[in-house]
């Protein structure tokens, strides 16, 4: 037992700080719901698309995996994904293939996107290769910058609001990398040095469960028959 005591202690040590991070960012992905952290608050809805007169783009079944509706700002677009990942854009009133945002329109777009009371202070165009840190998306898009530190980005090539970044978003996101030991691309909840610090967290743990019902020598009686 006084093995397994000085075994708890040093595994106290040694995991002690991990698992206070992991407490402190666990409480703070707990205090707003997911849907307040991903920003849905901060975004208008799209109104209704009216469905006369709809052209099918009939030219793009040959490539598609899966076809969308959706309404933009300059009227209703249908949404194509290839088999190759690829998505693009057609018109929903003359079945033509869309070019992807420019500046102007993708201002546009993030402003009707947008649900806040910021002001509109920059766009900005990022290639696939260089994604914000807030966005980590494999796409060429456009960011919208708002006042109150709301990023709206949207897909270059089809016009689509793809992520709503607000303040709370990015320190949830950096409590979420704390939590999973992965401040680098925050995605990897399986590496090694989250798996060896979790397990001696559990070794630390089982022993001090142990430990609680470990066997007391009875205390001394003082005192007795003459």
């Amino acid at each position: 037992m006084l093995k397994f005591a000085r075994w708890h202690i040093w595994l106290g040590w040694l995991v002690g700080v991990p698992i206070l991070m992991w407490c402190i960012s666990g409480f703070v992905m707990t205090l707003y719901p997911i849907e307040d952290v991903r920003g849905e608050h901060m975004r208008a809805e799209a109104p209704l698309i009216d469905p006369r007169g709809l052209v099918f783009p009939a030219d793009s079944l040959n490539k598609a995996s899966a076809i969308s509706l959706a309404q933009q700002v300059d009227g209703p677009a249908w949404l194509v994904t290839e088999a190759d990942g690829g998505r693009y854009r057609y018109s929903a009133r003359t079945g033509e293939v869309l070019p992807p945002l420019i500046e102007s329109e993708a201002r546009r777009v993030a402003e009707a996107a947008y649900a806040g009371n910021g002001a509109l202070e920059s766009v900005t165009y990022f290639p696939a290769d260089v994604s914000p840190m807030d966005l980590r998306a494999p796409f060429d898009a456009w960011q919208a910058h708002f006042s109150d530190g709301t990023n709206i980005y949207m897909r270059s090539s089809t016009g689509e609001i793809v992520a709503v970044r607000t303040g709370w978003w990015r320190f949830y996101d950096f409590m979420w990398g704390l939590h999973i030991m992965d401040l680098e691309t925050r995605d990897d909840t399986s590496h090694p040095v989250l798996t060896i610090f979790a397990a001696l967290a559990v070794i630390g743990a089982l022993l001090g469960c142990v430990l609680m019902f470990r066997r007391r020598k009875a205390k001394p009686r003082f005192g007795g028959r003459a």
